[in-house]
Parts: structure tokens; C-alpha cells; sequence
């Protein structure tokens, strides 16, 4: 009868873990695109032309005008893909986005300054203490969403996918 109860109990266990997991499986449509139109603070995951998902969004600190050099605080505007994820993000999950392409290294080199980098769409700060942030345009340049949305996006979003960014 003990040896019945641990197995029991071990299958709990593990039944409980796998409910508590942030990687989420996704077997719908193919996001083809994503679209961020900061100025209504929405991001959306599309399959062509049929929005399968969108999300409200917190910004840089300095959401206004196009990203162009490290610590202006602002979230990058134009056309870009997803070319990285981060599943150990001091923000939950993680996904990078190509900021900065070529065009934006050229103007922060003309300037003599550094057009910044690591910009990405993640969940909610990890550090002890902290809650899920609800003050609005609170991230250096990146776009963020609640942590059980960017378990959604890190699942359907792939490398390689486009996004554009708007003002």
C-alpha cells in the first residue's frame, strides 16, 4: 500500500509540473506575420491576412519616434523578423527581434553613437518582489506583455517570422 501511495504521489508531482510549465505546444495556423501599431498599444499574430491573436503592450519609457540610439528608451519603428528567443529571460520568455538592420547602424554611426540592440517582446521582470508591472511604457525599448501572453507568443511565433512595427 506505501509503495502504491509514493507512485501515486510521484505522479502528482509530475502531473503538477507539467500543468505549472511556461512552454506552451501550439498546433494552429502558421503565424505568418506580426504586427505592433504602438500608438494603440497592440500587437497582433497573423496568418496571412486573419488576425489569430492580439495583445495589449507596454513600451519604452520613451515610446514616441523610432528607436535610434541605446538608452533613448524608445521601442523601434519599421520592419524587422523574429531571429531569437530566450526561454532563461530575466523577463519569463523571451523573443528578439533583428533591431538594429543596417540602416539603423549607419545613422547612429553618422551620429557617433550606438543604435542599442537586445530589443525583444517579453513577459513580466522575474526579480523577487516584483509584480506584474501595470504602469504603462515601463521597458527600455523592448514590448511587453503578461507573462501568460508571451507563453502564447513564444509557442506560436517562430524564428524567421516577420514584424513590423508602427508608429
Amino acid at each position: 500500500m506505501r509503495i502504491l501511495k509514493l507512485i501515486l504521489a510521484g505522479f502528482l508531482c509530475l502531473g503538477l509540473a507539467a500543468c505549472s510549465s511556461k512552454f506552451k505546444t501550439y498546433n494552429g495556423p502558421e503565424v505568418t506575420r506580426v504586427i505592433v501599431n504602438k500608438g494603440d498599444r497592440e500587437l497582433y499574430l497573423l496568418h496571412h491576412d486573419k488576425v489569430l491573436k492580439n495583445y495589449d503592450i507596454d513600451l519604452g519609457f520613451a515610446p514616441a519616434g523610432h528607436k535610434q540610439f541605446e538608452g533613448d528608451g524608445k521601442t523601434p519603428e519599421g520592419h524587422y523578423v523574429i531571429d531569437r528567443r530566450n526561454p532563461n529571460s530575466e523577463f519569463h520568455l523571451s523573443v528578439g527581434i533583428s533591431y538594429p538592420n543596417r540602416k539603423d547602424i549607419a545613422f547612429a554611426t553618422s551620429q557617433g553613437k550606438s543604435p542599442g540592440g537586445d530589443i525583444f517582446i517579453h513577459g513580466q521582470p522575474n526579480a523577487k518582489g516584483l509584480l506584474e508591472r501595470t504602469d504603462p511604457d515601463w521597458t527600455a525599448g523592448c514590448i511587453s506583455v503578461k507573462n501568460r501572453e508571451i507563453e502564447d507568443i513564444y509557442a506560436m511565433v517562430k524564428n524567421g517570422t516577420p514584424i513590423s512595427i508602427y508608429p
